[in-house]
């Protein structure tokens, strides 16, 4: 398989022109990359690198139908209840099948996982990519998470009600990782902060940058609420990049190859994808 690099512009500088990247996988992951490495190249043109398959087996024609059904024409909103169902569909037919741990474990369905998803919907602080056909593409999903207070019960473990076992492993992991970990002690003067916790784009329309997009109406959110502190949990390799390239900073890792139980590896996913990390950024510096 070849990915051809086009440019948004008539012209291409002449050392980038009719580039090609070979690859022997068809990863839209490693496509995002190669998008993303090109991006930054043309970056003081203002010039965006995007993917498209290379025609070399008599199949142009069904393959430019499905490119035309790309709508490039996006829009930015907030999620509110009403968005319940198409954001689920949308996890469903991508983050629920390509979030490196839920490929490890072959989660499925997951009602628990759904719940996960759509809880803190009600605090209209999540974001959704819109085509002009109002299809959604992209969601990044936040919630607000407290301070806890002097007198405060310890929260419940998120894997002792979980009754999914697949979903119950990696709920496990984040308790886990909860143990290990106290933002708020890294922290000690901030008393709330954004958690995002999905952020998940339909394969068609990765490397058109949706998930910065996202990510840039997620910090204006907490900008207008006072919100000084971002956290993001990275589970995949990629999402921890997007993060970095918007000057996130990686605060906690943890390899999967150190997260024992009952001395065994609990989680070995396909690499690059080799550690969950935190990473944060601060609003008011």
């Amino acid at each position: 398989m070849k990915v051809e690099i086009q440019n948004h512009v008539e012209h291409l500088p002449s050392a980038l022109n009719g580039m090609t990247v070979s690859s022997t996988h068809h990863d839209p992951h490693m496509l995002d990359e190669t998008c993303l490495m090109l991006s930054n190249l043309l970056t003081r043109s203002n010039r965006m690198a995007s993917k498209a398959p290379t025609i070399c087996d008599g199949t142009a024609n069904a393959v430019d139908a499905k490119l035309s059904e790309i709508d490039r024409e996006l829009s930015i909103s907030v999620i509110t209840e009403e968005d319940t169902e198409p954001v689920l569909d949308l996890l469903k037919r991508f983050f629920f099948k390509d979030e490196p741990l839920n490929t490890y474990v072959q989660l499925g369905e997951c009602k628990e996982l759904e719940k996960y998803c759509t809880k803190s919907l009600g605090e209209h602080s999540s974001y959704k990519a819109v085509n002009s056909r109002s299809e959604i593409v992209g969601v990044i999903l936040n919630g607000t998470i407290m301070k806890p207070q002097p007198g405060d019960e310890p929260p419940a473990k998120l894997a002792d009600n979980c009754a999914h076992p697949k979903f119950r492993k990696i709920m496990a992991l984040m308790d886990h990782v909860d143990e290990q970990f106290d933002i708020f002690e890294l922290y000690p003067d901030i008393d709330r902060f954004l958690d995002c916790k999905i952020i998940s784009v339909d394969t068609n329309y990765r490397g058109m940058g949706i998930a910065g997009m996202l990510t840039d109406r997620t910090l204006d959110y907490a900008s207008r609420n006072g919100i000084k502190l971002i956290h993001v949990l990275c589970s995949s390799h990629f999402s921890a990049r997007v993060m970095e390239k918007m000057d996130f900073n990686e605060v906690y890792r943890l390899p999967y190859a150190d997260y024992l139980v009952n001395g065994e590896q609990v989680f070995d996913p396909e690499k690059p994808h080799v550690a969950l990390r935190i990473l944060t950024k601060r609003l008011d510096q």
